[in-house]
């Protein structure tokens, strides 16, 4: 069961597109894309820059570091067979909640997880 956090207000993070939050002492990477929010460990696993400073194409966030493409529903960057750990999200009255246990594959993901197929928390 989920213990799930509170980390920000939709409508900021849907003006802005992004935002860096925190749940247990983790910052956490929010994105909001084509009416999905995401969310992403905000340290890059590369070069340790905040991927809340990317900028995000094509449902991928670059890293402003080394222009690693982390795709946003699954955290997999092609080139280098390696993820991002991501965190589930759930969108509630207006409020955008992460469950603070961080997810990391280990595989590449299926084309039905990945962007666009594979989305996060979709607004209603």
């Amino acid at each position: 069961m989920a213990d799930w956090v509170k980390v920000a207000d939709l409508k900021e993070l849907q003006r802005r597109k992004k935002l860096l939050a925190e749940a247990g002492g983790t910052g956490i990477a929010l994105f909001f894309d084509d009416g999905y929010v995401y969310a992403l460990r905000d340290i890059c696993i590369h070069k340790q820059r905040n991927l809340s400073k990317g900028l995000v194409f094509q449902g991928k966030v670059i890293c402003p570091g080394h222009q690693w493409a982390f795709d946003l529903p699954t955290g997999w960057v092609d080139e280098w067979a390696e993820c991002q750990p991501t965190f589930p999200v759930k969108v509630e009255g207006g409020e955008v909640y992460v469950d603070p246990e961080p997810r990391v594959r280990t595989e590449a993901p299926a084309p039905e997880e990945r962007w666009p197929v594979g989305r996060g928390a979709k607004l209603e």
